[in-house]
């Protein structure tokens, strides 16, 4: 057993929100949490435009690939944070689940993908800080 905690995001397509929110919490977690994203209906790739505004702040994603939504997956998570992906996305009794009402960056330019990275790295540091127990402010720096 291990005291770290798991998060799983998912959204429809695992090429946009959910990618950018796993790479951002990696990112800032530094290992203090585990980390996977999915999606309901993978895409053959991520959104370029998502690459490029991750690039700009030093997260590569050259690595990820869309990956299919699994139970096991779910079963896995100890948080599973929803972006978008509706009833196509399995409720377990027992997990925490969140919903983040957040734009889907398909076939938006970078400036817009900008803004939904801004908002997502917000998220995802208040999510770390309470998860660690770490000053939000502290979080990944």
């Amino acid at each position: 057993m291990t005291d770290i905690p798991e998060v799983l995001f998912v959204c429809v397509h695992n090429a946009g929100r959910s990618q950018m929110a796993a790479a951002l919490l990696h990112h800032h977690a530094r290992g203090a949490v585990r980390v996977t994203s999915a999606g309901s209906e993978p895409a053959d790739q991520i959104n370029p435009a998502v690459r490029q505004v991750m690039t700009e702040i030093g997260i590569d994603l050259d690595g990820e690939t869309p990956k299919k939504l699994t139970t096991d997956a779910v079963h896995t998570a100890d948080v599973v944070i929803t972006m978008g992906c509706g009833d196509a996305c399995p409720v377990y009794p027992g997990k925490r689940y969140l919903d983040w009402e957040l734009t889907d960056p398909a076939g938006k330019p970078p400036a817009d993908v900008r803004s939904i990275r801004d908002d997502i790295d917000a998220r995802v540091r208040g999510l770390l800080a309470e998860l660690t127990g770490q000053p939000e402010t502290a979080a990944g720096k």
